[in-house]
């Protein structure tokens, strides 16, 4: 018990800590500087993520709990990834930029 109150600490804390969730239905870019000064943006679009600026990258999806789903390598300018994956919050990291989505 004493430990599954930790993990949810913990979780809370760390979800607290990330940057605003991009609701998934707004098709809202977010946008922001790669290590290199590229601009790499992510839309984010029901099930879709359209990712720009992030060539020779690797987009990863982690679930909220910290579970990896999928890797895919961005292989060009501008790629348009289909998300098969269940509804809920997830974690897009491509190189240092980190976002927390809502898929619905």
């Amino acid at each position: 018990m004493r430990s599954y109150l930790y993990t949810i600490m913990l979780t809370a804390g760390l979800a607290a800590m990330l940057p605003k969730t991009a609701n998934a239905s707004v098709n809202q870019p977010l946008m922001t500087t790669a290590a290199d000064d590229t601009k790499v943006t992510m839309t984010v679009a029901q099930s879709t993520v359209v990712v720009e600026g992030a060539m020779g990258y690797t987009l990863e999806v982690v679930s909220i709990t910290g579970r990896p789903v999928m890797k895919v390598k961005i292989e060009s300018p501008s790629q348009r990834i289909d998300l098969n994956i269940p509804k809920g919050c997830y974690i897009l990291k491509i190189d240092k930029v980190v976002r927390k989505v809502s898929i619905s």
